[in-house]
């Protein structure tokens, strides 16, 4: 059956009431007082849907300071107050990121987009809250990050006007009494004419008028000095052919800024540059100058260059790598200009700040304006520019943790993302890096899309085939494979072989890495008879080659292992990783993390194999090795915490296995983000469990609430997004509507046909619930007919004796017996039997289910005599295999007991089934749907031994429990109506 699981959320943790993030209240803003009335009266709308205004004009003209005063004069009018920086999707999505952690709704920075998670939360929140957008582009881009339900305002500032009308609010320059009064204040003169005149030149745009009147009050320049400067500045500009407008008259007075600290601060104008090449929100300014504490500028340039040695990225000849470097050498000068202590860096930032060129410094981070790094760059010649790039991107290079799949690592490259894509070019190490975090984290699509950018980049530069283009290469394929598109990885890596082996010959390490990854990709589309024949070719090889304890060649013995186990032997599966688990222990260490995925993949097939017991057990084991070795929240542990949930699972333990997904999923949404791939995988195991545990609606609801998540993070044709769509389509049939569930699989399988192959096993498990379906809604011959069908292909993809093959005939003898035909399905069950007791063993869990409906056949047949016997011996081998309670052992109990009744003794059968149920409301739960079916029963075969009125009252309590788990259209539902009226009249 096509289910894995998902889950019922567990509290979030406690959110501060009044959560507020704004930058200081500007002081003394003039000249907007109605502009801010005519805000609060644009906001003051319904409360159904968030009010949207979008103050839009020139750059500059003060659009985020009349949005900070209206914030800050309405702050007790809302609970919750959040400035957002709009220009860059990627920081916008950060920014999302530390709102939802301080909402409680994810701990960590994570690559995963958390906007969804921030809009429910609002959506819920029943008092005013106030969101803005600072500085977004334009209306299409900041579409997606704008809350769409609850009982809130949103403020947007931008340069862009186009904005629908009904939304957008043009912000016009100061009038001039303002203007002229925001001049005297801020450079503390009385010189109105002066400043009138400036007001006129600078055409009253506030920044310009903060900033000229900013360098006034540092220099101690008058109006009328200034004044004289900015014409001398304007006529240069104007003569380079710049029309009036924004950036000349800013760039004018940040050149005469320049001017003042060239004389003042050398220190401060490095810094400005350096922190002009990168983005411009929240720049870790302290982080990014560590490096030069105790190292000389040479020093770091060295390790730049073996950096860029160690990725491959140096040319070959020394001439070239002459020429490529001695630009960048010079970059060493640059360096050796920046501050290095931190009284010298917080000096420069003083400087800079009293320039208002920079933000006010947070926890080790600046903002600076990006038209401000924009002419900080322009002041400098083409060379220079490059010079101050190649410096910020040395700075950057160091501070990149060397291991980005470490978990520890992961909160730096998410600080520094956006600069690292501001600052760094595709071919740098660091990019190489970043793409390898993306990917490690969850974020499987931008690793993807990154590795695309420095393969082109590598290309154009290297050479398609240089060996750092083809590693790269490699890179790609792998993400694109985890991305869900296994066709493409192994395509990609099927064009990768022929070049390796040209360049590097045909048993190289890096060539049979390349099989290794092709002969894995095949597997994963869906053909594992060629990916077992590839890793079992593959394994001599590596044996002559590396030896045959090599690592690489324990890999491909792991490997094959797996895929023998994929193709239905999970018991020679078991026994491979049975032998390969001491070798590991020897060659790499009872702690190495191989020896420890060798173990875990002996417990899996353990359970796979029929053992289920022991399956959990060697997990259980499993578990504090790898807490010790990696780490409790490394995600090699949370795996083995998955699995052993699952496993506890698979023994009858429902109520458990829930509960610890349920507490595995708060540990890998602080770990790993709430829409990681493996967090995901967790709500889909913790619904699974819920619909096992009887609540079928409500495991329907979380696959339905999983879905779209797994859309947006995976893609819609990711095979883990199908999963999802075959999970909701199971438990919306299990929760009582089998056509919107046979529907849900019709729709399904053309997807699984089209994105994995029509023989892939996906594709074929689609078909066999199809067929299941559409033999619940009551066409039991066209279930039969579509079985009878996907035998034939079962056996043609895996053979005949493949699990998946038994299955589809387990399927066609039931189907066949409710078609009509209990005999044809009886001598079926018996010839399957035989089968699954060679292939399986006799005490596997499906030869023991094939057994049971061997006797429920024989009984529906006509002999329920020996239907009873069957039942009798099969309960024995239940109670020793599984326990006395497990709920597969409980249901043989009940079909012993019904046979004991329609052998003609009621009074047993009632009696059997009174001692049934109070065992499984303690196993079960009192309204799983088995109890429920054990007190049907029990009502029937009461009023079978002659008690009518205790019946009658018997399923007078029973129906309207069935209305509530259920639903009063549920066919057991009606089938307890039917019998209350039925004993009603005989009571």
């Amino acid at each position: 059956m096509d289910v894995v699981g998902d889950v019922r959320l567990p509290p979030r943790p406690q959110v501060p009431t009044r959560p507020v993030q704004l930058p200081p209240r500007p002081p003394r803003l003039l000249g907007r007082d109605e502009m801010v009335a005519e805000l609060r009266a644009r906001l003051a709308g319904g409360r159904s849907q968030p009010c949207v205004v979008a103050v839009h004009g020139l750059g500059g003209v003060g659009k985020t300071s009349l949005a900070l005063e209206y914030a800050h004069r309405h702050l007790h009018d809302y609970q919750l107050v959040w400035q957002l920086p709009a220009a860059d999707p990627a920081v916008l999505s950060a920014a999302f990121a530390r709102l939802a952690a301080l909402l409680g709704l994810r701990d960590t920075v994570d690559a995963a987009d958390p906007v969804d998670q921030v809009h429910a939360a609002l959506a819920a929140r029943t008092e005013p809250w106030l969101l803005i957008f600072d500085n977004a582009p334009e209306a299409d881009a900041l579409r997606p990050f704008l809350p769409p339900a609850g009982p809130g305002h949103v403020l947007i500032t931008s340069r862009s006007g186009s904005w629908p009308r009904e939304q957008g609010l043009e912000l016009p320059v100061l009038e001039p009494e303002p203007a002229v009064a925001l001049v005297l204040a801020r450079s503390g003169q009385d010189d109105a004419a002066a400043a009138s005149a400036v007001v006129a030149e600078l055409g009253a745009l506030p920044l310009a008028l903060e900033q000229a009147a900013a360098f006034m009050s540092e220099t101690g320049l008058a109006l009328g000095e200034y004044l004289d400067l900015l014409h001398d500045q304007r006529a240069g500009l104007l003569a380079q052919g710049q029309a009036w407008g924004y950036e000349e008259r800013i760039t004018t007075t940040w050149q005469l800024a320049f001017r003042n600290l060239a004389g003042t601060s050398r220190q401060a104008i490095a810094l400005l540059r350096v922190l002009a090449c990168y983005s411009h929100e929240a720049i870790p300014y302290h982080l990014l100058l560590s490096p030069l504490e105790g190292r000389t500028a040479r020093e770091l340039f060295a390790e730049d260059v073996q950096r860029q040695r160690a990725y491959g990225r140096l040319p070959g000849s020394r001439v070239r790598l002459v020429r490529e470097f001695r630009p960048w050498m010079s970059a060493v000068a640059v360096l050796q200009e920046l501050p290095r202590d931190p009284l010298a860096i917080n000096t420069a930032v003083g400087a800079l700040r009293g320039h208002s060129l920079i933000g006010q410094p947070v926890e080790g981070t600046v903002p600076v304006h990006r038209l401000v790094q924009a002419v900080t760059l322009d002041q400098l010649a083409p060379h220079e520019q490059q010079r101050w790039r190649d410096a910020a991107a040395v700075l950057l290079e160091s501070v990149l943790p060397d291991d980005p799949t470490r978990v520890a690592a992961w909160p730096r490259y998410a600080l520094l993302l956006p600069h690292i894509l501001a600052a760094l070019t595709p071919i740098s190490p660091g990019m190489d890096k970043t793409a390898q975090y993306l990917g490690a984290s969850g974020d499987y699509r931008t690793a993807r899309s990154l590795f695309r950018e420095i393969c082109e980049a590598l290309t154009a530069k290297l050479g398609a085939e240089h060996p750092s283009t083809l590693t790269a290469r490699h890179e790609l394929a792998r993400w694109t494979g985890e991305l869900g598109d296994a066709v493409a990885a192994r395509r990609q890596y099927t064009e990768l072989l022929p070049i390796r082996m040209g360049q590097l010959g045909a048993e190289h390490p890096i060539t049979l890495t390349i099989r290794h990854e092709l002969a894995r990709w095949t597997g994963e589309l869906g053909d594992a008879v060629a990916a077992r024949r590839q890793y079992a070719e593959l394994l001599p090889v590596s044996e002559r080659v590396q030896g045959p304890e090599h690592p690489n060649t324990l890999t491909i013995r792991h490997e094959l292992a797996r895929w023998t186990g994929e193709l239905g032997d999970a018991a020679a599966a078991r026994d491979m990783y049975a032998d390969l688990v001491p070798i590991r222990e020897r060659v790499q260490g009872p702690d190495h993390p191989d020896t420890l995925a060798a173990r875990a993949n002996l417990a899996q097939w353990t359970g796979q194999a029929g053992d289920p017991a022991a399956a959990r057990d060697q997990y259980a084991a499993l578990l504090p090795i790898r807490e010790r070795v990696q780490g409790p929240e490394h995600p090699s542990a949370l795996i083995n915490r998955h699995e052993l949930a699952r496993w506890t699972g698979e023994l009858g333990e429902a109520e458990a296995a829930r509960d610890q997904y349920a507490a595995l999923l708060v540990v890998r949404e602080r770990v790993s983000g709430p829409e990681h791939p493996d967090t995901l995988t967790i709500r889909h195991e913790l619904a699974r469990w819920t619909g096992e545990l009887g609540d079928a609606a409500a495991a329907r609801d979380q696959y339905a609430a999983l879905l779209p998540l797994r859309e947006r993070v995976q893609g819609r044709d990711h095979p883990d997004t199908l999963m999802a769509r075959a999970n909701l389509a199971q438990w919306t049939g299990q929760a009582g509507d089998p056509a919107a569930a046979r529907d849900h699989y019709a729709a399904l399988l053309p997807i699984r046909e089209r994105v994995l192959g029509p023989q892939h096993p996906a594709t074929l498990i689609t078909r066999h619930e199809l067929a299941r379906w559409t033999g619940e809604l009551g066409d039991a011959v066209s279930a039969r007919d579509q079985y009878a069908e996907l035998l034939i292909r079962r056996e043609h993809a895996s053979g005949a004796d493949h699990p998946d093959t038994l299955t589809t005939r387990h399927n066609l003898a039931y189907w066949t017996g409710q078609a009509g035909d209990a005999a044809a399905a009886r001598d079926q069950c018996a010839a399957l039997l035989r089968v699954r007791e060679r292939v399986l063993g006799p005490e596997h869990p499906d030869t023991l289910i094939t057994w049971h409906n061997l006797a429920y056949w024989t009984g529906a047949a006509g002999d329920g005599v020996a239907a009873r016997e069957q039942y009798a011996g099969l309960l024995a081998v239940r109670e020793r295999v599984l326990g006395p309670e497990h709920p597969d052992t409980l249901t043989i109990r009940h079909e012993l007991a019904r046979w004991i009744g329609e052998l003609g003794d009621p009074v047993a059968a009632r009696d059997a089934y009174a001692a049934l149920l109070p065992l499984r409301e303690r196993v079960s739960g009192p309204e799983h749907p088995d109890t429920l079916t054990a007190r049907a029963n029990l009502a029937y075969w009461t009023g079978q031994a002659g008690d009518p009125v205790a019946a009658r009252d018997q399923y007078a309590a029973l129906l309207p429990i069935r209305e509530r788990v259920l639903g009063p259209g549920h066919p057991a539902t009606r089938t307890t109506r039917g019998q209350l009226a039925y004993w009603r009249e005989r009571a």
